[in-house]
């Protein structure tokens, strides 16, 4: 190779896009050891002859490429003459700051509405709040006696929240869209007689603080308690253990009867709300739960982490841990990303930790650490157009993007508002990343924050 040579190096393109047009002949070439990624990007533009250039991120044995291609050559201790294997993808612009809006009290948990397009904010004073796009509070929901820790929309017209008062709480929430009555209502009266913004069913069971709350498409819900437990729900109030058992009266046909419920409307009308015990505690954890998931593709598997070091996997027909995993820290959120059959796990060591939860608990766990974060990772949530991508939230008072393919965090978004001081009462608790939002986030500065990339995070 001569020295004009040496100045190039061999690469061979490939993408994983989903999108056949930005596909390139799979064919080694020579680049520029100097080409950074616009260089490379340009290089790929032009090979798919695009009218508009579009910007590329590239990967190199799983690795975001920050450097030059030297850079990493001397990085790696490969020399020109190595050959390398680069794999290009959209590139994701680093989120924009959009606004802020004020809040009365430390924001814990954050969701979205995605049908009736308004967010969802429980908050250290106990009270859930809906909000619009603008910044105006819709609705409120008071019923907790201590702070909010986890909330969670059901449909358009329920929403679950849970606390430091121990209980779960079913919300009643306006949809003027709707044209029917859900149907995991068992008796539409009972929906006629409970104003908007009312609660449904206490659910009680758990002994202190519950953290955390998943919902599945049919129905169930999980809750994460500091009392080492995992409960199990159902949204459906037939299907429900009644905590009070003279609270209704069922025939020897497992029927409500004519009487019990005139009884229970009238109940209803009286002001006195329905208290519900779980379907099921599920028991296995020795130190406070921090977090659990329903699996994405069968309701039937939930996932949970732990202060005990443990991420642990139930069977939830027979209510049984069936796995076991341990890590050498304590564990604070969980977020399941389906399609890579991954568990990201956020923990008090300030890294995130990337599972197979198919791998025996015997073999090598941890698959990946995202390192980064300086204090606590106690939010995570992922991208809801790209499997590769998630937000992770933490009391160091940032949220970072990451490329799992990638160890490093690719941005960073701290606290934008000018009113807050830098460093004094920034903590994140909640992260959400919303496909027509984009990422929203809230914690000890009282303020939900939106950040918003100015392309498509497609894959």
């Amino acid at each position: 190779m001569s020295a004009e040579d040496k100045s190039q190096v061999k690469i061979r393109l490939f993408t994983r896009e989903k999108d056949e047009s930005l596909h390139v002949q799979d064919t080694p070439m020579y680049a520029p050891i100097s080409l950074k990624r616009y260089g490379l990007s340009e290089i790929v533009n032009h090979l798919l002859e695009s009218e508009k250039p579009i910007p590329f991120d590239f990967l190199i044995d799983g690795e975001l490429l920050r450097t030059s291609l030297q850079d990493y050559l001397v990085k790696k201790g490969l020399s020109s003459e190595a050959s390398l294997t680069v794999e290009y993808t959209r590139a994701i612009l680093p989120p924009s700051y959009l606004s802020s809006f004020n809040n009365e009290d430390w924001i814990s948990s954050l969701d979205v509405d995605n049908e009736s397009k308004y967010i969802v904010s429980g908050s250290y004073d106990g009270i859930v709040r809906t909000w619009d796009m603008s910044g105006k509070v819709q609705k409120q929901y008071s019923g907790h006696s201590g702070p909010i820790r986890a909330i969670k929309v059901i449909s358009s017209t329920r929403i679950v929240s849970s606390g430091n008062d121990r209980t779960l709480r079913l919300w009643k929430t306006k949809n003027d869209d709707l044209k029917a009555i859900p149907q995991d209502i068992d008796d539409e009266d009972d929906e006629a007689n409970i104003e908007d913004g009312k609660t449904l069913a206490i659910l009680e069971g758990h002994k202190a603080p519950v953290v955390s709350i998943d919902v599945s498409n049919n129905s169930r819900i999980l809750s994460a308690s500091y009392d080492n437990s995992i409960g199990f729900w159902s949204t459906i109030y037939k299907e429900m253990n009644v905590v009070d058992p003279m609270e209704e009266l069922n025939n020897s046909n497992n029927k409500i009867s004519t009487a019990a419920k005139k009884r229970r409307r009238l109940t209803l009308k009286d002001g006195t709300i329905r208290r519900r015990a779980p379907l099921a505690l599920l028991e296995s954890h020795n130190a406070p739960v921090e977090a659990t998931a329903f699996d994405f593709n069968d309701n039937t598997v939930g996932y949970s982490v732990s202060q005990d070091h443990t991420i642990k996997t139930w069977d939830l027909v027979t209510s049984r841990c069936v796995d076991t995993k341990t890590t050498s820290y304590s564990l604070l959120s969980l977020a399941q990303m389906p399609t890579l059959n991954l568990l990201a796990c956020g923990s008090s060591a300030r890294h995130i930790t990337l599972h197979d939860p198919r791998v025996d608990s015997t073999s090598k766990i941890t698959q990946q650490q995202l390192i980064g974060h300086k204090n606590f990772v106690v939010s995570l949530d992922t991208c809801p157009e790209n499997e590769y991508i998630l937000c992770s939230g933490s009391h160091d008072g940032t949220v970072k993007v990451w490329d799992v393919r990638s160890s490093t965090a690719m941005y960073t978004i701290t606290r934008e508002d000018p009113s807050v001081e830098k460093g004094v009462n920034d903590k994140v608790f909640a992260v959400k990343w919303a496909e027509t939002v984009g990422i929203i986030s809230g914690g000890q500065d009282k303020k939900i924050q939106f950040n918003k990339g100015d392309n498509i995070f497609k894959n």
